[in-house]
């Protein structure tokens, strides 16, 4: 072989390396796009979450006209809204509780934890700063979570019911044998169960990042602790619950031979 065929060689070797460094580069970019597009997903998804939940709060303790199974029932529609808004861009978290169980059981990148929590906390307080701003918010109208007995006795019910509200997002969203097409509507029945028997005790949170939110904005910290360790101790056991009661990942049309049991009914 030639010196001369020889270099040709090597040069169309180095081309091809820069061509493949490129296509990394091309590669890399489109990755950061979308993690950037979830980021923001989750922050508005967060947002419009704490504006809505929050606000049939202050609406109710302010004018008293949407009642305590109004604000159950804004809670569980908001959720539901959103899961089928934003769920195909980010997963639809929206709470960190959520967020860090995912990556605890290998459902949800490492890497990407800390910007998805960043953007839930920043939805969260800007929602907050919108209700200060829009309605004159005292301590008394507060719309944050509070308990309303002991510490202890909120922290043992915010456990229990993010255990349950990570239990069922596991059954409906994350196992591909559940009925998927059904998953927004199963995660906001659950929250709005949840409100409704623990809303009067412990302010039913289930999410750091809806009590951190109001409690920086108008300053009442009493009970904070509660609803920042509560949660993901909750959602954890959850998760692991459930995985321990998963005894397959055999797809559902393997099971059912049908792709979608809605989808199957409507053939019937």
């Amino acid at each position: 072989m030639s010196l001369h065929e020889i270099t040709k060689m090597e040069g169309g070797s180095t081309s091809s390396k820069a061509g493949g460094s490129e296509t990394d580069r091309i590669c890399s970019s489109s990755e950061m796009v979308q993690l950037i597009q979830k980021v923001i997903a989750e922050a508005i998804g967060t947002y419009m979450l704490i504006f809505a939940g929050c606000g049939s709060v202050v609406v109710n303790k302010i004018y008293g006209s949407v009642t305590f199974p109004g604000i159950c029932v804004v809670w569980g529609l908001i959720v539901m809204v959103m899961i089928y808004s934003l769920g195909h861009i980010s997963g639809a978290h929206f709470n960190p509780a959520v967020t860090i169980t995912h990556s605890i059981f290998r459902r949800f990148p490492l890497k990407q934890v800390p910007l998805y929590i960043l953007a839930q906390f920043i939805g969260s307080i800007l929602a907050s700063a919108t209700l200060c701003g829009i309605f004159t918010v005292h301590k008394e109208n507060f719309f944050g979570t509070v308990p309303t007995g002991s510490n202890f006795q909120s922290l043992v019910i915010e456990i229990i019911i993010s255990f349950l509200l990570m239990f069922v997002i596991c059954g409906v969203a994350t196992d591909n044998r559940a009925i998927g097409e059904l998953a927004g509507i199963a995660v906001g029945m659950t929250i709005l169960l949840n409100v409704l028997v623990a809303g009067p005790v412990s302010g039913a949170s289930m999410n750091p990042a809806r009590s951190l939110g109001p409690a920086l904005v108008v300053h009442v910290y009493k009970g904070l602790w509660v609803y920042i360790i509560g949660p993901p101790i909750g959602t954890i056991f959850g998760a692991l619950a459930y995985h321990i009661i998963r005894f397959t990942d055999k797809p559902l049309r393997e099971i059912t031979k049908s792709s979608s049991f809605l989808k199957s009914m409507s053939r019937e």
